[in-house]
């Protein structure tokens, strides 16, 4: 039986990952929609890309749940996207019941899948995700570090003028203004970075690395990101699905790992068949932890309002 990854929501993010996933022949891939007639477009526009593309998955697309039944993966990008001015947090409530809706309805068909929560505010939804399903904490993961960390190593390798493949950082936290990048694990082919850029330099990259997100979202002047995010998600599924034992920055929900509880948050991951496998504890200067301390704390309170 071939490998089903069903996707919620079929926008930009959604699409795109959709084709990324059958591109690298990883899945058979559902997407699901509210409109009607998006996520049958597309899908039928995907699979007569097949014949080009030379990849025999197959999509499919609805406006219900039924065909996500059994899903390997559920990836979940439901929700309202952000718009200039907005904040993540300004969507807090209306995600939260997007995200809680959504769900209840893959859990129940999909009981043994991973959960990967894509929706912002992206650790409040990846908690939400988790209280609702009732699964263990192993098959529910935020994308949000892959993200992170790839737009800062772009900004390393512009601003050295060198591949991205020679590029490694780490960003963790929460997925919003108070997530910390660490130039300390950040590397150019095993140099870190603080050796090869002045300080003014990579206080720039962190900040840009913050900005990421609204820095699209001010370009495009309507909607946001969605190639890059696509790509980070299918990383992550990638990672699940070939049981990669990759170690992804991603957000997971912590039990004692660097000191927080009943809380999801950035952190190093191992992910394989069934998830994530193990949260990789680094050693943090006061400063890091510190800063992570702070990304800790505005998580826990956009949790604190919601009803979970």
């Amino acid at each position: 039986m071939r490998r089903k990854v069903s996707i919620i929501g079929a926008g930009n993010v959604g699409a795109s990952a959709a084709e990324r996933i059958v591109l690298r022949r990883l899945a058979d891939v559902v997407m699901v929609d509210i409109i009607e007639g998006l996520p049958q477009g597309k899908a039928l526009d995907l699979n007569e890309a097949g014949p080009v593309d030379g990849y025999d998955a197959r999509l499919a697309g609805s406006n219900g749940y039924e065909e996500t039944r059994d899903s390997d993966v559920v990836v979940i990008t439901s929700g309202l996207p952000r718009k200039p001015g907005m904040s993540r947090d300004d969507l807090l409530q209306k995600n939260f019941e997007i995200v809680k809706g959504v769900t209840e309805e893959v859990a129940r068909r999909s009981p043994r899948a991973v959960l990967i929560v894509v929706s912002n505010p992206l650790d409040a939804m990846a908690h939400t995700a988790l209280k609702v399903s009732g699964f263990p904490r192993e098959r529910v993961l935020g994308m949000a570090g892959v993200l992170d960390s790839a737009r800062m190593r772009f900004f390393i390798a512009e601003a050295l003028g060198v591949s991205v493949e020679n590029t490694h950082a780490f960003v963790l936290g929460g997925h919003g203004d108070t997530m910390v990048p660490l130039p300390r694990y950040s590397t150019v082919s095993g140099i870190p970075i603080t050796e090869l850029l002045t300080k003014e330099t990579i206080d720039a990259i962190v900040q840009r690395t913050r900005d990421g997100g609204i820095e699209v979202v001010n370009l495009l002047k309507a909607g946001s990101a969605y190639y890059a995010p696509a790509s980070s998600i299918v990383q992550m599924v990638e990672a699940i699905l070939l049981d990669r034992h990759r170690i992804l920055p991603c957000a997971v929900y912590l039990n004692g790992e660097y000191g927080y509880r009943d809380l999801f948050l950035g952190v190093p991951a191992r992910l394989g068949a069934r998830g994530l496998e193990k949260v990789i504890e680094i050693k943090l200067t006061v400063e890091e932890k510190s800063s992570l301390d702070r990304s800790a704390a505005a998580v826990r309170e956009l949790v604190s309002k919601l009803q979970v």
